[in-house]
This record gives structure tokens, sequence and C-alpha cells, in this order.
């Protein structure tokens, strides 16, 4: 394998993760956990690091990416489930959201002007421009990670320094949020950023790359996208810990909601008038590359299940779709993919889990079957209560299960579930021990 190569991977994968909900969670929880940032930070990470490394680990271990993960439920289960993220995370919620808040956080911010007319000619030149740099996978691992994510490092690293040595940090007690159990309510952050359903598109991105490099052996493959892993994580938790510490030690005048509005306000004490455009461009570029590696990992996928439509068909078509639902505008996009994401969150860390312990412990086919069962219950209910349709026996059932109240609570009953169908198998000598080195 190429050092070389591992690292613009590696670059790569950073700025396919470093999107808008990365640049604004962080800041946030800086602000509100106070005097508990320390395990509030490290909750975060668990989960908007840890996990999506892992699933990006678990793509990689198996010889069809999530395809294959979740095959082993049943086909048509993996089939539909793997079709639904990737339209989830692509092109009817993950490329639209990007583009609106590169739009409304970066555009808008830069040059203050707000119509629907400007949207739609935002939006022309932005997925133009996602075009042109996915359309060529190959050349998109290079353009990525050569050009535009070290630019997207580099003005990061002048908010970070410039940080790092006008702010000051004075003590503050942690809100209601953080003041009792930080590190949950961090770890529920993380939760949030919904990077471990990305992060199983993503896997087959950095495969892709590594094949194009000429790296063919599963063994190679595996340990590449490890290494590309480690080195993406390594750059997020370092852009985590200093977005966060800005949070924390700003000064506040005012009332803010979110963290975007502390990174507007953060910017503007720290660069004045330039402040603006700096914010603008951070916002602009991690939205860009996001959009780039979603489209080309949604691309992949169909045209590999769908072969009559090449590559750059899928290409124009998942641009095409991300313009038009971008100009619904934000508020549509979030309303009608939340519970989608909601729903289908908690399959997919489960899904991540047991990829990777039946790499050690073999396949059970029951382990999967049981987990899905117990999950899918939780999913519905947590979608239900979205949509405030709770119906108050069935909450009180599951209410009883450790965690349920933070959105939680398929955990345990999932890992009792996923253990009894192992044992099932495994005393009847249906565990497959060659099904993840092959």
């Amino acid at each position: 394998m190429n050092k070389k190569n591992i690292l613009l991977l590696g670059f790569m994968l950073f700025s396919l993760f470093f999107g808008a909900g990365n640049l604004i969670f962080p800041p946030y929880l800086g602000m509100e956990s106070g005097e508990n940032f320390l395990p509030a930070i490290a909750g975060f990470i668990s989960t908007a690091v840890l996990i999506p490394l892992l699933a990006v680990i678990s793509v990689s271990l198996s010889n069809n990416g999530l395809l294959a993960i979740g095959q082993r439920v049943n086909p048509i289960f993996g089939l539909i489930f793997t079709i639904i993220v990737y339209l989830s995370i692509g092109a009817f919620y993950g490329i639209p959201r990007a583009a609106s808040v590169a739009y409304e956080l970066g555009f808008v911010q830069v040059f203050d002007v707000e119509s629907s007319l400007t949207l739609f000619l935002f939006t022309l030149g932005f997925f133009a421009v996602t075009y042109l740099l996915s359309v060529d996978q190959k050349k998109m691992i290079d353009r990525l990670g050569q050009i535009l994510t070290p630019a997207l490092l580099l003005v990061l690293a002048i908010l970070f320094v410039k940080a790092f040595t006008s702010l000051n940090y004075t003590e503050k007690p942690a809100t209601e949020n953080f003041a009792t159990a930080p590190f949950l309510s961090g770890f529920l952050e993380g939760y949030y950023t919904m990077d471990a359903i990305a992060a199983l598109a993503f896997g087959i991105v950095i495969i892709n790359g590594l094949r194009a490099s000429g790296v063919s052996k599963k063994k190679d493959l595996i340990r590449g996208t490890t290494y590309a892993g480690i080195i993406a994580g390594i750059g997020l938790t370092i852009v985590y810990l200093s977005l966060s510490w800005i949070g924390r030690v700003l000064t506040y005048t005012e009332p803010v909601d979110n963290g975007a509005e502390i990174l507007v306000l953060a910017t503007g004490q720290l660069f004045s008038v330039g402040g603006n455009l700096l914010f603008g461009t951070i916002v602009l570029l991690a939205c860009l590359t996001t959009c780039v590696g979603l489209t080309n990992a949604c691309a992949s996928f169909f045209h590999e299940i769908y072969p009559k439509l090449s590559y750059k068909q899928f290409v124009f078509v998942f641009v095409l779709i991300g313009l038009l639902i971008t100009n619904l505008g934000l508020n549509t996009i979030l309303a009608i993919a939340t519970p989608l994401l909601v729903f289908i969150y908690p399959f997919a860390i489960v899904l991540i889990l047991l990829s990777l312990v039946q790499h050690f412990t073999g396949e059970s086919k029951k382990m999967y079957v049981f987990s899905m069962i117990v999950t899918s219950i939780f999913a519905i209910d947590s979608v239900l209560d979205f949509f405030e349709l709770k119906i108050a026996s069935i909450e009180g059932i599951l209410g009883i299960f450790p965690l349920y109240g933070n959105g939680l609570g398929w955990v345990v009953p999932t890992l009792i579930v996923a253990i009894l169908g192992y044992l099932l198998d495994y005393r009847k000598g249906k565990i497959l021990k060659e099904s993840t080195v092959n």
C-alpha cells in the first residue's frame, strides 16, 4: 500500500465526515458543559468519532459493504435497509441538508442576500461544482485529499490559532443537561450527528479508492481502510476539541441558541469584519466536501445494484434531486427526513457492532435476526414519540429498560437477545466461522 494514498484517503475521509452538523454541535456542547467539559467532550467523541470509525472498519470486513451486512439478517431486509440508508443520507436528506446549510450559513453570511432566486442560483453553482468533483472517482480522491481538505484545514487552523492566542477561560457552571450526567449528554450529542449512518456509505468510498490505487487483497483493504479511518479520527478529534473549547471560553453578551450562532460570534470577535468571510468559507468547504462524498457513495451503490445506468448518470441523477429538494428549504428537509433518521439509526449502530463482533466470534443468523426484531420495536417507538403519538401501555413496558428516557432504551435488550441468539446457534453448531475472511 502506498503511504501517500493512505494519507490522502484519510484526509478525504475527514472532509467527508466534517459537514455542517459536525461544525455546529461541538461549540454548543462546549458552552453548555462548562466545568464538566472533559467528560462531556469524551462522550461526544465516543459517538461522533469512535462509532463512525468502527462503522468504516465493519464495512471493510464485509465482502459487499452495508448490503452484505444487512443481508445477514435477510436478503430482502438487507436490500431495502441499504436503499433506505443511501437515500436518507444522500439524495433525500444528507445532500440537500448540506447544500441548504452551505447557503444559509455560508453564502448568506458573506453576501447578506437571501431570496428564492438567490437560493436557486446558488444551488445551480453549488451542485455544478459537486457534479464536476464527483463525476470522476479517481480524480475525486485527489481533489478532496490534495486541495479541498487542506484548504478546509487551513481556514480552521487560522480560526483555532487566533482563538487559542486571544481567548481566556473563565470557569462557568454546567447547564442542567450537563450537570448530572455530562458523559451521557455528550454521548447523545455525538449520537445525533448521525455520522454512524454516513460512515456505512463512506466506507465504500474508501474501499473503492484503495482498489483504484491497485489494492486488491482483502486484508490490505481492511488495513488501508483502518489506517485511513484512524487518520480521519485523529483529525476529527482535534477539530472537535478545538471547536468545543471555543464554545467553552467565548464571552457571551447575549443568549445564543445553537453552535452556528457561537461560531458567527467567535469569528466576529476574533476577526472583526473578516469574521463572516472566514466562517462562510469554513461552512462552504465543509458542506461541499460532504456533498461530494455522499454523491459518490450513492452513485456507486445504485450503479452496483442497477448497472444499466452508469456511475456518471447516477451522479447526475443525485445532483439533480439534491438541487430540487434543496430549494424546498431547510425546514422542510428536516421535517421530512428526521423521523426516518430516528428510525434507522439504532439499526445502523447494532449492525455495525454485530459485524465487528462476528469477525472474531463467527456469524450467527439468530444473533442478527433477534437483534433486529428488538431494535425495530424501539425504533418504531422512537418515531411515535417524535410525532407525539406515545402509547402509554407500550411506553410503560419499554420504560423499564435503562436509558429509555434518553432514546437509548434499545441498547440493553438488544445486547441480551444478541447473546441469546448466538448461544442458540452455537449450541446447534450453526456458527459460520469463515463468513468474514473470504
